[in-house]
C-alpha cells in the first residue's frame, strides 16, 4: 500500500501550499481539508479561485474559529499548513489562575493551537513574514517565543530558517519565515536531537538539507537562550534577538544567521509576457509617469506630530523602473496601483505595469490560475501568496524524512489552556 500523508491547509489563500507540496508529489501529500475565509468580504474570491482549482478535499469556507474540535479530531491530519497573519501574541493568565492562560482574542495562531491539541498531526509547516522574528518593537522577539512556548508544551521539535525566495532559484525576491515543528518522539526528532545545534542548522536540519548554507556564519552570528516554563512569564519579561535560523528542543533555542548556498538566480525578464500580447490598459500614461517619478524619488517632507512638533519624513530613492536582469522585488497585495512599491517595466522604450499572469508567474503559480477573479484581486492574492516552488522543495525533503518514520503513536500531551 503506498503511504500518504494526510494535509490540512489553513489560511489557504490560492492554494499555494498545496499547490508546491502536489508539485513534490501529488500521490505522497492528501489534502483532506483546507480552510480559506476572508472577513468582512462578501465575495470570497481566493476561496472560489481555491475551490476551483483543486477538485478533492473538504474545502472549508467559514470563520475558523467557528470549526468544532470533532472536525479536527476527526480528520487523522499528519501536516498542518498554512501562512497566518503576523499579530500580537501577547498572553495572560486567567483571573482565577485555574483556568489557564488567555491569549489575544482574534489572533489566528491560537486557532492553529488549537487544531493541533485536537488532532496531533506529526508534521506542522507554517509561513510568515520575517519580522514575526523581531516583534513587537518595543520586546524584541517576544511574539515568537511565545509561539515557541506553546510548541514546546505540545511536545514538538521546532527549526526556522528566514528565506529570501531568489537566493534559491526564484525570480522574487521575497523573504518569509518558515517554521517546521516535528513531535520530538519519531524516529526523525530522536535522530535530530543526537545533533548538535550547528550541525543541524547548518548542514542536517530540515532547512539545511533543503536550501544549502555556507558553514561560515555571517558575521559569526550565534547566540541560545532558554525559555521559562512560565508562558506569562515570557509574554510579560521576554526579549531577545532571534536570527535567520534556529532550533528550539525543549525550551532550549539555538539561533544563528547563516549564509546561503546561492543558486543562479531568475531575472524579471524571463517572466515577461510577449509584448504583442500585453493590452494597452498596462502601459503607464504621462500622469502615471510622472506620479511614478515622485513616488519612487528621493524626499524629505516636513511633517507635524500629534504634539505641534516638527519634523521631517524622509525616503530615499529608487530607480524609476525595475531592472530586468535581476529577480523582481518582493510583491505586495497593492502591486498593479499606483504605489511606491508597485513594479514598473520598460520594454521597447514603453514604461508598463506587471499583467496578472506575469505576477503569477512571480510566485510560481501557473498562468491565468486567478483569472476567475476581478484584475485587482488578481494583484491582492498575488501579493498574499507565497512561492510556490519553496514548498515544492521543502516538500521533497518532508517526504524522505516521512517514507522512513516508524514511531507514528502519539503519547498524551498535556498542556495549557490559551483562549
Amino acid at each position: 500500500m503506498t503511504k500518504k500523508l494526510n494535509v490540512v491547509e489553513l489560511f489557504a489563500g490560492v492554494g499555494g501550499f498545496r499547490l508546491g507540496l502536489e508539485k513534490a508529489d501529488k500521490d505522497y501529500f492528501r489534502t483532506v481539508w483546507a480552510n480559506q475565509w476572508e472577513p468582512s468580504k462578501k465575495i470570497q474570491y481566493a476561496f472560489e479561485c481555491y475551490d476551483k482549482q483543486f477538485s478533492d478535499g473538504i474545502k472549508s469556507n467559514e470563520d475558523i474559529s467557528t470549526v468544532e474540535d470533532k472536525v479536527f479530531q476527526e480528520l487523522n491530519i499528519d501536516l498542518l499548513v498554512g501562512g497566518f497573519p503576523c499579530q500580537d501574541y501577547s498572553v495572560a493568565r486567567s483571573l482565577s489562575g485555574e483556568k489557564g492562560i488567555y491569549g489575544k482574542k482574534g489572533v489566528l495562531f491560537w486557532e492553529i493551537k488549537r487544531i493541533i491539541e485536537n488532532s496531533h498531526p506529526s508534521y506542522v509547516l507554517l509561513e510568515n513574514v520575517d519580522r514575526l522574528i523581531k516583534s513587537p518593537s518595543k520586546q524584541r522577539g517576544r511574539d515568537f517565543a511565545v509561539m515557541l512556548a506553546v510548541f514546546r508544551d505540545l511536545g514538538y521539535f521546532v527549526e526556522w530558517r528566514v528565506i529570501n525566495a531568489s537566493d534559491y532559484g526564484n525570480v522574487q525576491r521575497r523573504r518569509r519565515v518558515f517554521i517546521f515543528a516535528y513531535k520530538k518522539h519519531l524516529d526523525y526528532g530522536v535522530k535530530q536531537q543526537k545533533l548538535n545545534d550547528k550541525s543541524l542548522l547548518l548542514n542536517n536540519g530540515f532547512f539545511a538539507t533543503t536550501f544549502p548554507v555556507k558553514n561560515d556564519l555571517y558575521k559569526e552570528r550565534y547566540k541560545t537562550t532558554s525559555l521559562s516554563e512560565d508562558i506569562v512569564d515570557i509574554s510579560d519579561n521576554f526579549s531577545f534577538e532571534f536570527h535567520t535560523a534556529g532550533i528550539m528542543r525543549d525550551g532550549e533555542v539555538s539561533t544563528l544567521q547563516p549564509i546561503p548556498v546561492e543558486n543562479q538566480f531568475r531575472t524579471l525578464r524571463s517572466i515577461l509576457e510577449p509584448e504583442e500580447l500585453i493590452e494597452t490598459e498596462f502601459y503607464l500614461s504621462n500622469h502615471e509617469i510622472e506620479k511614478f517619478a515622485y513616488l519612487r524619488g528621493a524626499k524629505k517632507i516636513e511633517r507635524k506630530a500629534p504634539d505641534g512638533s516638527i519634523y521631517f519624513y524622509s525616503e530615499g530613492g529608487m530607480s524609476e523602473t525595475d531592472d530586468l536582469d535581476l529577480p523582481g522585488r518582493t510583491m505586495l497585495t497593492s502591486e498593479g496601483s499606483v504605489n511606491r512599491s508597485t513594479h514598473i517595466v520598460e520594454v521597447n522604450g514603453r514604461k508598463r505595469y506587471l499583467t496578472p499572469i506575469e505576477c503569477e508567474r512571480l510566485n510560481g503559480f501557473p498562468d491565468n490560475w486567478t483569472i476567475s477573479m476581478p484584475k485587482r484581486m488578481r494583484y491582492f492574492c498575488m501579493g498574499n501568496a507565497l512561492v510556490v516552488d519553496l514548498i515544492a522543495e521543502m516538500g521533497k525533503t518532508l517526504k524522505e524524512i516521512d517514507q522512513v518514520e516508524t514511531n507514528y503513536t502519539t503519547p498524551l500531551v498535556l498542556s495549557l489552556n490559551y483562549k
